[in-house]
């Protein structure tokens, strides 16, 4: 493709996102913003749920035809269930990778150019048949060369090579999503809700280290020393002479789908023993490392048979994890609001965790937490004094009542998950899924019992001093109270303390009078927009509603003509 055409390309693909997600805000402003003012927010709220998810079914379709990163953005949006509603998540939480595998001849110029050297030399063997075909790149077999497989180690691989273009598809796609982040923030329902743009920003630093291969390969390299001296985990070697930004080489570890439970058991493994060592593995990586697999689907860990009796206590298999483009940090900052968090919950203080979560940056500044501090006593009232094995033997259904109504209300609050903690959930949320689906009886409580026991352990010496601390505090606001309370009694008595609301109820009145006429101009452009988006479907009542905004209009320009009082 020549460089003109590309840019064609990449202007058509970004009219069509914008487009796409113009005409979307549109509906969604016709039937939340002006239906409602209109009188009619009934039909808002009943037909809600089928417009969210039309919308979900259209941005699939636009996924899937388009690629790049709109399918990252599906599978991004599927996973914020602190900021979309379940008709949104719901439906485009199945949304995978289903874009054509790109043609060998493109893949192979690629990868010679970011190799320096023809495939030929580069590899003894190179598969053209991809072994898996995404959205930002495609997988193949290869052979390493006699001289390369004798420096290494290795004979077989696998070789990551990015579609070609990627570089400009992203680009183009962020540029359209950060307008539309943009956007947003013009809504105030939404800004008030979601930090678009950095939600945007945050998007954009993840599918940035995915496309950066060597990023990866750092990743890959770091997970292997956390877990060298660890029989139950494994990870592949890289092949760094065979590394670029855009191409990965890495040995091939290929082996039982940890989801594939009849080849398991055919193999003489446990799917339970696997889901046990598995929900272990993942917890360690959260409470010993700091450094998360924030992707464990079934394509990315398989089970690899190993001699019996050569596996920790016994253990016939260890498991091998691919695919580190993905990758959760625990920082300290994180750890100090998740131990702020524990401090809260150990004293079954709601108002205390909702400022632990202001502090992590869960809540915006915008948010009324009232409703969540009442939640929050409800929950530690029914539940807070359980432990994990209560808490397992409590009935779901009642865990399920309470989730949804405590769903319903966190979702009205401006709530976002910071990148951490949003990629950490993802992490153990896949994992409690996929235990569950190789033994039914798993309980996650379970597996994070020691987990969290040892964390309480390790932060109680902290925890004693912030309760100090926070007493201190408590004490000397206390002890300089009745001086404060005392000086402004005694600017009260000696007259110096007065008030004049004479100008504020002049400039209310003027307030006012501007209010409604940005009302009237709100109200005009509403039916006008309104009756235009319906002429199409129903014209006597587009065209009705086109000719009756023009008293809005009328009201808007001449309201307060003539009608000047002092300033």
């Amino acid at each position: 493709m020549t460089d003109a055409a590309a840019q064609g390309a990449h202007r058509a693909r970004y009219r069509r996102i914008v487009s796409f997600a113009g005409r979307e805000f549109l509906k969604i402003w016709w039937f939340e913003l002006v239906l409602p003012r209109l009188g009619m927010s009934r039909v808002a709220e009943r037909t809600r749920g089928q417009r969210m998810q039309t919308f979900a079914r259209r941005f699939h379709v636009l996924a899937v035809e388009l690629g790049g990163l709109m399918i990252k953005v599906g599978q991004f949006m599927s996973s914020r269930l602190d900021v979309l509603p379940p008709e949104i998540t719901k439906e485009l939480e199945g949304l995978q990778d289903e874009v054509p595998a790109v043609p060998t001849a493109a893949i192979r110029a690629l990868a010679e150019a970011e190799l320096g050297i023809p495939l030929e030399r580069a590899y003894a063997w190179f598969d053209d048949t991809p072994v898996a075909a995404a959205s930002l790149g495609q997988v193949h077999r290869a052979r390493l060369s006699a001289l390369d497989a004798a420096d290494t180690g290795l004979g077989h691989v696998v070789v990551k090579v990015q579609r070609p273009g990627i570089d400009g598809i992203v680009a183009v796609d962020l540029a359209a999503l950060r307008r539309v982040a943009r956007w947003l923030t013009r809504v105030r329902l939404v800004a008030d809700r979601v930090d678009a743009p950095a939600l945007v920003e945050e998007f954009a630093a993840t599918s940035l280290e995915e496309i950066d291969y060597l990023h990866e390969a750092a990743s890959a390299e770091r997970f292997r020393e956390n877990f060298a001296d660890d029989p139950r985990v494994a990870a592949p070697e890289i092949v760094w002479e065979r590394s670029t930004r855009r191409v990965l080489t890495l040995s091939d570890v290929t082996a039982i789908k940890i989801n594939d439970t009849d080849a398991l058991r055919a193999a003489g493994i446990d799917p339970s023993e696997v889901a046990a060592v598995f929900a272990e593995v993942m917890f360690d990586q959260v409470f010993t490392h700091s450094f998360v697999h924030a992707d464990p689907h079934p394509g990315n860990i398989f089970v690899t048979p190993v001699p019996a009796g050569a596996g920790e206590s016994g253990r016939n298999f260890q498991l091998t994890f691919i695919d580190f483009g993905m990758m959760a940090e625990v920082p300290d900052s994180l750890r100090d609001g998740l131990r702020t968090l524990l401090i809260a919950v150990a004293g079954r203080d709601s108002r205390g965790l909702v400022a632990a979560a202001q502090e992590i940056g869960v809540l915006l500044p915008s948010a009324d937490t009232n409703e969540l501090e009442r939640a929050l006593s409800a929950l530690f009232a029914r539940f807070g004094g359980m432990g994990f094995a209560e808490l397992s033997k409590v009935d779901p259904r009642e865990f399920r009542d309470f989730a949804e109504e405590f769903g319903d209300m966190v979702r009205s609050l401006p709530l976002q998950l910071p990148e951490n903690m949003l990629l950490l959930i993802r992490a153990v949320s896949l994992t409690s899924g996929m235990c569950s689906g190789l033994d039914p009886a798993f309980n996650v409580w379970d597996a994070a019992e020691p987990y969290a026991g040892r964390l309480l352990r390790d932060e109680s010496g902290n925890i004693v001093q912030a309760f100090a601390g926070q007493a201190m505090d408590t004490m000397a606001t206390t002890w300089r109270l009745p001086g404060r309370i005392d000086r402004i009694i005694t600017r009260i008595d000696d007259g110096n303390v007065s008030f004049d609301t004479s100008r504020l109820e002049r400039r209310l009145d003027r307030l006012e009078g501007i209010a409604r006429r940005i009302a009237s101009g709100v109200l005009f452009a509403a039916l006008l927009v309104g009756g235009a988006l319906l002429v199409p479907s129903l014209p006597p009542l587009g065209i009705t509603l086109i000719c009756v905004s023009a008293l809005p209009l009328l009201h808007s320009v001449f309201a307060g003509v003539g009608r000047r009082g002092p300033r």
